[in-house]
This record gives structure tokens, sequence and C-alpha cells, in this order.
């Protein structure tokens, strides 16, 4: 070919690729939700990181792709999975559920809606790519790991649909855990009940009260009177509630900045409640109240009537996924609305810890990682239709993954990994675009306040460290 003309090809495809870019980015971060200049610079600044971090903040640019590309394996548009709906390597991790077990699992839900199973495994595959490449992994070690994570979930899928194992009570705790999760969920064992609380508050005379910093801001007594004045609200919608209703008694509030990339231009708190009675608040437990809009797939994937219906209510969608979802899930889960704006709320866990890159120092440590992580996601999409009291789902979910998934594992999992890897080369060529087009916004940011936050974070995190070593 001509070297002008292919020249003249690749900067209309780009063209083409960055107007299409700038269009989805537009209407997400603008038109929906509404980030002003300095949020949306906020957002770009995190985003620009890595490949991986475009990846995380672009959601609505993956579905919008992914839902324009023909797969074979979609189970029917009447026959949809509750799904996790934004599915990446980092929304994996370690926390304490309600028995006061540590467990490893899934731990994000805001953006769970119903769809195919698919769009889940296919975003989780991709960010599997991209962490392989952050890891200095070559083209078929990329493609060994894909392949495992498409696999085991196939063969988890067919257990939990042949009643071999039960998706109700499947859950990654020390005894069923192996590799390097194992060893971060042995490590959390040793953990103190009180660490975290021990890293965001103080005892000021016989109370105790949110620290000050980049990260956690007093909010204007507006914000508090509107908390504490919807407070009851939230624990009318906790499944089971404490009898002594002094448990859940506010006792500080704090603004919580610097968190998630997302999520940027929602609000966020944290509420330190009463918990128990012992001197100097050892006992109080810090809640997070977050909000939360539709979810992303909602935009892109089948419209559900019987869903909204249900899910007016964004908070209860969040909170009820994760029940769905989790074996045990957080007792704190509950949701609240201030100002027409819906809100969910959570415990903080103080056990809350995800895996670190450098942790994983070798291929066959990171297949045994996509292996756990498959198996979740199996056991995730099976068991949301087992006891949700709304009935949203009257058939068995796995069964209907495992008939669109075929009876060539193989073959299935040869799809998916090369059509992840394919995109993960989409992304990185994204993210050069992206870099380059937000560039002069994200020069506008104010990096002092965004690398204190970050510094602060990290300092907590070390601090997590040194005390489970």
């Amino acid at each position: 070919m001509n070297a002008t003309i292919n020249e003249h090809v690749i900067r209309t495809r780009n063209k083409l690729r960055r107007d299409t870019l700038i269009s989805v980015l537009d209407e997400f971060d603008g038109t929906i939700m509404k980030l002003d200049e300095s949020k949306r610079a906020e957002k770009y600044h995190k985003m620009a990181q890595t490949a991986f971090s475009f990846f995380r903040g672009s959601a609505y640019l993956f579905y919008f792709d992914a839902t324009r590309h023909y797969f074979p394996y979609h189970t029917p548009d009447d026959r949809p999975t509750w799904i996790q709906g934004d599915l990446h390597f980092e929304n994996f991790g370690a926390f304490r559920n309600e028995s006061g077990d540590i467990v490893y699992d899934v731990n994000d839900f805001d953006e769970g809606y119903v769809g195919s199973y698919l769009y889940d495994v296919l975003r989780m595959s991709v960010s599997i790519a991209l962490v392989g490449r952050q890891l200095g992994y070559d083209r078929e070690q990329q493609l060994a790991v894909l392949e495992q994570y498409a696999r085991t979930y196939y063969k988890q899928i067919r257990r939990f649909a042949s009643g071999k194992d039960n998706p109700a009570t499947f859950r990654m705790d020390e005894e069923h855990a192996n590799g390097a999760i194992r060893k971060l969920l042995r490590k959390l064992e040793k953990r103190r009940q009180g660490h975290f609380l021990e890293k965001v508050t103080a005892v000021m005379q016989t109370d105790r009260v949110f620290l000050e910093n980049s990260e956690l801001v007093v909010p204007s007594t507006q914000e508090q009177q509107l908390l504490e004045q919807a407070w009851g609200d939230y624990q009318q919608s906790l499944l089971c509630c404490e009898d002594d209703v002094s448990h859940y008694k506010i006792k500080d509030i704090a603004i919580k900045h610097g968190s998630g990339t997302a999520s940027i231009g929602l609000d966020r708190y944290y509420v330190l409640i009463e918990g128990g009675t012992l001197q100097q608040g050892q006992d109080d437990i810090v809640l997070e109240v977050k909000e939360v809009r539709a979810p992303v797939p909602a935009y892109f994937l089948p419209y559900s009537e019987s869903f909204w219906q249900t899910f007016a209510h964004q908070g209860k969608r969040v909170t009820t996924t994760q029940q769905a979802m989790h074996h045990k899930a957080d007792p704190y889960l509950g949701y609240v609305t201030l100002e027409e704006r819906d809100f969910y709320v959570r415990e903080r866990s103080p056990y809350k810890k995800r895996l670190k890159l450098e942790n994983i120092t070798s291929l066959s440590d990171m297949q045994k990682i996509v292996a756990s992580m498959a198996s979740l996601t199996a056991k995730m999409h099976a068991r949301a239709d087992s006891d949700v009291s709304s009935g949203l789902l009257d058939y068995h979910s796995e069964r209907e993954i495992a008939r669109a998934m075929g009876d060539e594992p193989d073959s299935f999992a040869h799809h998916i990994s090369r059509w992840a890897y394919g995109y993960a080369d989409q992304v990185e060529r994204d993210y050069a675009l992206f870099c380059e087009w937000t560039a002069p916004l994200r020069a506008t940011v104010n990096t002092s306040t965004v690398n204190e936050s970050a510094k602060v974070s990290e300092l907590v995190e070390q601090q997590s460290e040194t005390e489970v070593e």
C-alpha cells in the first residue's frame, strides 16, 4: 500500500476513535455525572496513571464497545444474570463477614444490574491482561493466564449447575484459598479489630472523633443535620437490626475525600457509631455512607422494567446486590436518602485489603489468583438468584450460563482470552489518545492536594502492612 495512503488511513482511524472517546466521556462525565472542570481534572489525573487506571475509570467506554460486538456465548435477553457490572482485578479483596470470618471475595457492587453474565467475564478478562502487562508478561503468558480464568469459570459454573457445589455456601477463606490469597488471609487474622479505627480517629478527652487531614474533612452543619435526621430511615432499611438502638448512635461524621476514580463527584461520608460500651470507644464502628447513581450497564444492556420497579432507590439496589452475591454479607448494609439523592451504607471493615501486584512473584502465583477470582465470579453469578426476597429471577442463572457456554470449554476459553487480549490493545491505544486529549485539563488539577491525599492513604497502608507481618 502507498505509504501516504496508509498514513492517511491511520490518521483517520485515530481521529474517529478519538472523537468517539471524547463523545462518550463528555456524555457520562459531563452530562450524566455533571462533573465540573476541577472534578474532571481530578478524575482524569487518576485515570492517566496507567492504562489499567484508565480502564477502571471508563467502564462506559467498555460497554459502548462490548455491546456492539458479536459474541456466541450470551444468555438470552429474557434470561439475564444478576451481574456485578464493573468487574476488574482490583474489585476483589479481603474483608470480615457478618460471622466474623475473614474471607476473600468481590467487594464493590455500585454497578450491579441484570444482563448477560459475559460482560462481567469479559471486563474481568481485559483487566487481567492489563495487569499482566504491568507485571511484564509477554503475549503467551497473558493468554495462559486469561485461559486459566475462563476455564476455571467454565468449570465452576458447571459444578454449580450440576449440584456438585452449592453457591449459597461457597466461600474463599483461609481453609479454601491457596497461594498469595491464603497468605493475605493468614496475615489479616493477626490484625486487631480496632486497627482501622485507630488510623482514622483519636480520643479527645473521653470521646472518640475523626482525625482531620486531606482525606477526612469536617462536614457543614447542614450535612451533619441531614445525616442525623435520616439515620432512623437507615436503621429501618437493615435486614437485621441490633436490639439496642444506642448501638447505632452517631458519635461523629466526616466527609471522605480521595477514594476511587469512577466515584469522583459523588459524596461520601464516614460515620462513627457507638457500637458498644467499652471505655474510650474501643468498640466504636466506622460506617461508610456513599452516594450512588444509576449503574453504567443500565445505559447499554436491555432495559428491565421489573428491575427498576424493584430498585427505584439506587442504594437499595447496591445493598441487595451485595446481599445476593455474598454468602454472609455485611450486617450494616443499608440505604438512605439525603436531599433526594440515594446513598448506601456499609461497614468500613478493619480487615479490608487487596492483593498488591508486587506480591505476585511468579506466573504460577498469578494463575492461582485468577483461578480463585474465576471461582468467585461464578459463585456470585450462581448465587444471586438463590435467596433474594424480591424474586427478581425465577430461574437458576448457572444453568442458563452453562447452556450458553456450550460443551467445549477450550473453545470458550480461546474465544474469551483472544478477545480480551485484543481489547487490551485497544485500551492501550485509547489510553494514549486520552492522555493527549486531557493533558491541558489535567495540568489544571491541584496535584499537591491529590498527592497529599495519596500520601495519607499510602501511610495507612504501610502501617497496615507493619501490623500484620
